[in-house]
């Protein structure tokens, strides 16, 4: 009933500018006020993923809930697992308002936020008093805008959530915290990658919960450079890469907002990011899993990133224009899919060579 009602939900929503819109949304879960995900994943969806073992592979990108308000509902609505962040080591406003815009016409968003959230320790508050609810929670670390050692904030997130976190997201990929998109580049992520890993290995030593660690990057790397990222991640060792975080790209866009500022998101970004995700799946040939991110708002889109590489998969816009009915149309439409195909490793990766082809429009 929810789902049908959601068209109904969501024009008012956009009767709202778009980030009140987004805290509103934020209030109804806190409060309880969303459709829950009763019904058991079906067994076909499980995946044990760098050791953590997936009810299903959807989930919620990070950038919805910043400061842990509500990883129990998101996980309560049916995902599988949930995402806080990005969260930097100190409180940060963020970029001037306004900063998110709708792209009604393209069914995507743009949004130049920069990182705003109330800092680790407000975060830390609310994920100690829910640490014994269950579920897998990630926690996605970033780094201050005037930070003066920026490897350092990230160090400082692993050591402050480590009791806590599920997994960790490196993100070095956001457009909208200048300079940090450098990180990306090989020499820069050694040095990163090295102490976030060193700075993991001293809290692990002698202790037997190990905190996988992803790294997240962006859908706009140069196609010279998807080569050498990819084997600097593989020499680090890290646990899964997220593919991938907003562009700039505007390609196709025909909404008049199109030119505002910042990372674009939703169905202008699918083709892009998933061509991303392919040639990282082809680079890392199939042996470090895949988050897939970027234009999902279908069970087909889903299917797709899957196809391309993916191990799981996260969502964010789509569900602005579709509602959270689509978390159980994905889960609906990949169990069979994958019962088609004999499981869902049948399904990963096997269009991953045309994916790789597509240009990075």
């Amino acid at each position: 009933m929810f789902s049908a009602l959601y068209p109904i939900a969501r024009a008012a929503l956009f009767q709202l500018e778009t980030e009140a819109a987004h805290e509103a949304t934020l209030k109804a879960l806190e409060c309880g006020v969303y459709p829950r995900g009763n019904s058991r994943d079906d067994d076909i969806l499980s995946q044990t993923v760098f050791g953590l073992t997936f009810p299903n592979p959807v989930g919620i990108a990070a950038g919805y809930d910043k400061d842990a308000r509500v990883p129990d509902a998101v996980l309560g609505l049916g995902c599988g697992f949930a995402e806080i962040g990005t969260v930097t080591p100190e409180p940060q406003a963020g970029n001037p308002q306004p900063r998110v815009f709708r792209l009604i016409s393209d069914h995507g968003l743009i949004n130049r936020l920069g990182f705003n959230n109330g800092g680790h320790a407000a975060a830390l508050r609310r994920l100690e008093a829910r640490r014994n609810n269950g579920g897998i929670v990630g926690v996605n670390i970033g780094a201050n805008k005037n930070s003066n050692d920026r490897t350092g904030d990230y160090v400082r997130g692993i050591e402050t959530f480590h009791h806590l976190a599920s997994y960790f997201t490196v993100n070095i990929s956001s457009p909208n915290t200048p300079g940090l998109r450098d990180l990306q580049a090989p020499e820069a992520l050694d040095e990163l990658l090295g102490r976030v890993m060193a700075a993991r290995a001293a809290i692990e030593a002698g202790n037997t919960k190990r905190t996988p660690v992803i790294v997240k990057i962006a859908p706009d790397i140069a196609e010279e450079d998807v080569a050498p990222i990819a084997a600097r991640l593989i020499a680090h060792a890290v646990d899964g890469i997220a593919v991938s975080n907003t562009t700039l790209s505007r390609h196709g866009l025909t909404d008049s907002r199109a030119t505002e500022a910042g990372g674009l998101s939703g169905r202008p970004a699918f083709t892009r990011s998933t061509a991303m995700l392919a040639r990282v799946y082809m680079e890392t040939g199939g042996r470090i899993p895949l988050i897939g991110i970027g234009g999902i708002d279908s069970a087909k889109t889903a299917i797709a990133k899957i196809e391309a590489g993916a191990t799981l998969l996260q969502l964010y816009t789509g569900l602005i224009y579709e509602g959270p009915g689509l978390i159980g149309a994905i889960k609906s439409e990949l169990a069979a899919e994958a019962r088609r195909s004999g499981g869902l490793a049948n399904i990963r990766g096997r269009s991953a060579a045309h994916w790789a082809k597509q240009p990075l429009m």
